[in-house]
């Protein structure tokens, strides 16, 4: 489980192609290398990369491994990563730790592009397209994760939605580099798809 609040920027070293997926080398930024609330990292530990939940597999100083399958390179945007590309990360939550974005799976639900970037000074209103299913489970001012970053969203129609990006959030995710028509990986908020299904079971019922 994951919050949505971004640790750091990690740089892809490279991605290796394996029987079923790849082996992502991720260089860690110095201040993930340092214990948090749960302690240190260790081999085995989830970390959500773009929002994606990944296993680390190998750790040599600052750069730590993982391996993504064909399911998760299906849904994602990780197949798309070059050597040198930004991703935002984020460690597991740890049971004492202090939950400041929202509850986040890492289990991305499909893929949205950028659709429009709208600047205000140093604020952004960013537009996102999404396959209309996924955007069934959106409410106005309810929780969104657009590549593993926690937000609220602002105006939610058929096939896109809007969010208020502040300066900090720029500065710090990878949405200050994004374009239009770049692809983002969204999860959408965990209570939404229950009362989705529990709403679809009721009318067929």
């Amino acid at each position: 489980m994951f919050t949505g609040l971004i640790e750091g920027l990690g740089a892809i070293v490279s991605l290796d192609s394996e029987e079923a997926g790849i082996r992502l080398s991720v260089r860690i930024p110095a201040e993930m290398l340092q214990e948090n609330a749960s302690g240190p990292t260790a081999l085995g530990d989830s970390v959500a990369i773009n929002g994606c939940c990944l296993t680390v597999i190998a750790m040599n100083d600052d750069v730590w491994q993982f391996q993504a399958g064909e399911e998760t390179l299906s849904k994602t945007n990780l197949g798309r990563l070059q050597s040198g590309h930004v991703v935002n990360l984020e460690r597991a939550l740890p049971a004492n730790g202090r939950l400041g974005g929202h509850f986040v799976q890492g289990h991305v639900d499909g893929q949205g592009k950028v659709a429009a970037i709208d600047a205000d000074g140093e604020w952004v209103k960013m537009w996102f397209e999404v396959p209309p299913a996924l955007a069934k489970c959106m409410v106005t001012k309810g929780s969104i994760t657009v590549d593993g970053i926690s937000l609220t969203l602002v105006d939610v129609e058929t096939d896109r939605f809007s969010v208020a990006l502040i300066p900090h959030t720029l500065s710090v995710t990878t949405l200050g580099t994004r374009n239009v028509g770049d692809p983002v990986n969204i999860e959408t908020d965990i209570l939404g798809k229950y009362v989705q299904k529990m709403l679809g079971q009721t009318s067929q019922g």
